[in-house]
């Protein structure tokens, strides 16, 4: 069975969280985080985070699967072990209605790009955040 490319502990999102580097748009905060080198797979993972402010359960699991397809086709062009962290902002559903998942997906590139490219001119110039 194929592993899911997804984080699940709490500390993991916090990593992410709180060292990574972030990019936002109207409808979405993405961090990444770059896990240490001894990971055995090095292939990029997703943690989304869907608030009840976004929308009712039947559209926050729909915002959900659409980001993880996008996650998938995105992913290659990321920075090998990475973490992502998406947060879902007010908003997005009616974006994602609005517009479909193609576009989603448009911006969850764009975003996981600034902070995740493996190629340093890619990226934008945000920097990780100190730890405080």
């Amino acid at each position: 069975r194929r592993r899911r490319r997804r984080l699940s502990r709490s500390g993991d999102f916090d990593n992410a969280v709180r060292r990574g580097a972030s990019a936002a748009n109207r409808h979405m905060v993405v961090y990444a985080f770059e896990r240490p080198t001894g990971d055995a797979d090095r292939s990029p993972r997703l943690g989304l985070a869907v608030s009840r402010k976004v929308g009712s359960a039947v559209e926050r699991n729909r915002i959900k699967r659409v980001l993880r397809e996008q996650f998938v086709e995105c992913a290659e062009h990321l920075r090998p072990g990475v973490d992502l962290v998406v947060i879902a902002r007010p908003g997005l559903a009616e974006y994602l209605e609005e517009r479909g998942s193609r576009a989603v997906g448009d911006r969850l590139s764009e975003l996981a790009l600034q902070v995740a490219s493996p190629d340093p001119d890619t990226g934008s110039e945000r920097r990780p955040r100190l730890e405080s």
